[in-house]
């Protein structure tokens, strides 16, 4: 990689370095984290009265545990590089196939959360901006400031309720059974059914501060001096806001996306767990539960790997709208200057 390669080329590859560093920076906590917590997974064997110290000696040399805990993380290191993520040693099987199915489920449902939560939000704002005061937007404080004292716990306990005294949605699962029995079309509706309660539940622990964000930003263009002239020119409603609004106000909402990620995945594994989603989340308190200590990490890190992924997502969706965070090759601006601040008072 040469310093003539394109700009966003440069910026991804600095991205996914700064990425690849902090994924390395978690694994290393999360293993020294687990190493000094009390207890273990041959620890908690020990229990059993059957169990005897020869048995679990046996055990920590056939898993590693007998070796410190630079070795052992050594040890793992190398072979996540190759792709395999470890050893469960609750379900004796390797981490990855056990993982990586969990983390599409994971996937699915926050990729759907942020776009309901964000086709919510957009527009929810841009009126509350454009009319402060008016009942869109008491409405929209009034109840964003509701969901934002109520955890994601209780949200999905709110969904759990409602599925058992209604009937009308799955209490939990992903699927009912005889799903394999089912035509393309009845999967589609049986799955489609299941991530209702899931979904609602996540979009609306994420929707208070996207919502709040959102106004603020737009509220701020429309006060500037660029709107006031398009307002004199006979501009208002809806076209000031799609074409004119929210453009401007694109920057701040488009930096907010990688944060509104990170707390709609962090919020999925609680709501996980709650509504019995096959994710992330209930493999991850099943193996800290049970000290399954390379399940712990495998969750860890690929959560780690979609948050950098979406922040770099939100890096190229800023590069993209920002003509200044680009250079003359991208049609950005030019060396003259204004672009290097030379004659500028």
């Amino acid at each position: 990689m040469t310093w003539s390669s394109p700009p966003w080329l440069r910026l991804i590859l600095r991205r996914l370095l700064h990425g690849a560093a902090l994924v390395l920076v978690v694994s290393a906590l999360t293993f020294l984290l687990a190493d000094l917590a009390p207890g273990g997974f041959v620890s908690q064997m020990r229990l059993d009265p059957r169990m005897t110290a020869e048995t679990a000696a046996t055990l920590k040399a056939r898993y590693g545990l007998d070796r410190s805990l630079a070795e052992r993380y050594g040890v793992w290191l190398g072979s996540a590089l190759r792709g395999d993520l470890g050893y469960s040693f609750l379900h004796h099987q390797p981490v990855a196939p056990l993982v990586l199915p969990r983390a599409r489920n994971t996937l699915l449902l926050t990729a759907l959360a942020t776009a309901l939560t964000w086709l919510l939000a957009l527009p929810l704002g841009a009126w509350s901006a454009y009319r402060p005061g008016g009942w869109v937007d008491r409405l929209g404080l009034a109840g964003t400031s509701v969901l934002q004292a109520a955890p994601p716990l209780l949200l999905g306990l709110g969904g759990l309720l409602l599925a058992v005294r209604t009937g009308m949605l799955p209490a939990g699962g992903m699927t009912s059974p005889g799903f394999d029995g089912l035509s393309t079309g009845g999967r589609l509706w049986d799955l489609g059914r299941h991530l209702v309660l899931p979904t609602l539940a996540l979009t609306l622990a994420g929707l208070p501060v996207l919502l709040r964000h959102t106004r603020s930003a737009v509220f701020e263009v429309l006060a500037s001096p660029a709107l006031n002239t398009a307002r004199a020119a006979g501009i208002g409603g809806g076209r000031l806001l799609v074409r004119h609004a929210l453009p401007a106000a694109a920057n701040p909402l488009i930096s907010l996306f990688g944060f509104s990620i990170a707390t709609l995945l962090s919020g999925s594994l609680v709501i996980e767990v709650i509504l019995s989603w096959p994710g992330l989340g209930p493999l991850m308190l099943e193996a800290v539960t049970a000290r399954d200590l390379h399940v712990v990490t495998g969750v860890v890190v690929l959560s780690c790997v979609f948050l950098v992924l979406g922040n770099l997502a939100a890096d190229l969706l800023l590069y993209a709208a920002d003509p200044r965070l680009r250079g003359p090759a991208l049609g950005g601006p030019t060396a003259g200057p204004v672009a290097t601040g030379e004659g500028v008072p």
